[in-house]
């Protein structure tokens, strides 16, 4: 069923028996890795040397955003896409003539990710797959010693993340999380401007997002044939069940491939305010919603109204909250007590005095803050690979908006509030 390189049997039973002997050194949750020196870290890719890419997930992220979002700095970094990998043949087709008409040649096309990652010849690969296979995928990209560009959010299971996480510690190589706004320079302007205390001390941090329906029916209806399609691929570890084309087209609207909207959108939102607020781990979470307007044939059971509250030790609440039944009311606020920042602009967040008990008139009227120009994210990555330094969403930047993430969902499905132990990497309810 799998396309492959004439060896690629042989690489492959290599490769499952060099993760089944990893897995019993990472299997123990509560052993936190240590960071590893510049020296023990993996070779970084010469300045002259190709950078061979594998891409693992072909859908609209893997061609649209990853593909062509590197494709732009190609003339700068030296880089080929030598693989694509899909369980569906037509954006796995798809994928492959993009490369063919940018690279010149023909890329190795597979169903698997396992023959992907078996290429000696692949030096990295881009994780665009569904949600539940993230984790799954980057384990084995660590393990394969690969480096890694990986979508978020990061897991669906905190123990497949901490595993996951733990493979990308033991293995040195370079890892960008697909949380691009800490890239944007309006980002970046707003970290510093924040910092320098002008608004004061912030206690409240809130996210509104909201929509006329849920994002996840624009992906049904694009005739997905089951004799296109290798379903055991997609599903993972997830159960075996009859082909259901609505499934595998609007996999987001379903809880066990997405866990929804806090799990999408919210993994954004958190990532950037930790890294706008320099914070890591909530303490505590409450998450509740459901269900209760988009009901039709898909039985979709991704919630499409719900909040998540988290409280942070270092004193503020942080809210992220969706609605898709109606569009208004969308913002993102930090609130201080001399004024508040708002992100509703990605590109362009402001900041005023509005609401400050504290305000002394020092600020006035609204103001853009300054933006601050940084490489973007897919360039970053590449130079990473070239330098050997740590991109601007690390793996420790990703395994802390996963564990927010988990916080909420786990909160959300036992109807409990949620504490994290940072020192045994455990979330429990309370």
């Amino acid at each position: 069923m799998h396309t492959s390189t004439p060896d690629s049997p042989l690489r492959r039973r290599d490769f499952i028996k060099s993760t089944a002997g990893l897995a019993a050194v990472t299997a123990v949750a509560g052993s936190v890795p240590r960071h590893l020196s510049a020296a023990e870290r993996r070779r970084a890719i010469g300045a002259n040397d190709r950078i061979r890419i594998g891409i693992i997930g072909c859908g609209n992220r893997g061609r649209t955003a990853h593909m062509e979002g590197i494709q732009k700095h190609v003339a700068e970094t030296n880089f080929e896409v030598i693989a694509v990998c899909d369980p569906w043949r037509i954006h796995r087709e798809q994928a492959a003539a993009m490369a063919k008409e940018w690279y010149g040649r023909e890329p190795k096309q597979f169903v698997s990710y396992r023959d992907l990652l078996a290429m000696d010849e692949v030096d990295a690969v881009m994780i665009s797959s569904p949600d539940h296979l993230h984790t799954l995928h980057l384990e084995a990209a660590a393990r394969a010693r690969k480096h890694i560009y990986v979508e978020k959010p990061l897991a669906t299971e905190m123990a497949a993340l901490v595993r996951a996480v733990d493979a990308v510690k033991k293995a040195g190589t370079i890892v960008q999380v697909g949380t691009q706004l800490r890239s944007f320079p309006g980002i970046v302007g707003a970290r510093e401007f924040l910092q320098t205390g002008a608004i004061g001390k912030i206690t409240r941090i809130e996210e509104v997002r909201n929509s006329q329906r849920p994002y996840w029916y624009q992906y049904l209806g694009r005739d997905v044939k089951q004799e296109d399609v290798d379903w055991k691929e997609f599903l993972g570890d997830r159960p075996m069940r009859p082909f259901n084309p609505s499934q595998y087209e609007a996999w987001y609207g379903y809880w066990e491939f997405s866990q929804g909207p806090v799990a999408q959108w919210g993994a954004h939102f958190i990532d950037t305010m930790n890294y706008v607020m320099g914070s890591t781990f909530p303490e505590s979470c409450m998450s509740m919603g459901g269900t209760t307007y988009w009901k039709d044939e898909h039985k979709f059971t991704a919630p499409d109204t719900v909040i998540a509250t988290w409280m942070y030790p270092e004193g503020f609440m942080v809210t992220s909250s969706n609605a898709f039944g109606n569009s208004s009311g969308n913002t993102r606020k930090f609130f201080g007590d001399k004024g508040v920042l708002k992100l509703d602009n990605w590109n362009a967040p402001a900041y005023s005095a509005d609401g400050g008990p504290k305000r002394d008139g020092t600020i006035r009227g609204e103001t853009v803050v300054t933006p601050i120009e940084r490489p973007d994210h897919f360039l970053n990555w590449l130079q990473c690979m070239r330098s050997g330094e740590t991109p601007h969403a690390s793996i420790d930047a990703g395994f802390q908006h996963g564990v927010a993430v988990l916080m909420a969902t786990l909160s959300y499905q036992s109807g409990r509030k949620t504490i994290y132990d940072p020192k045994q990497r455990a979330i429990r309810t309370v």
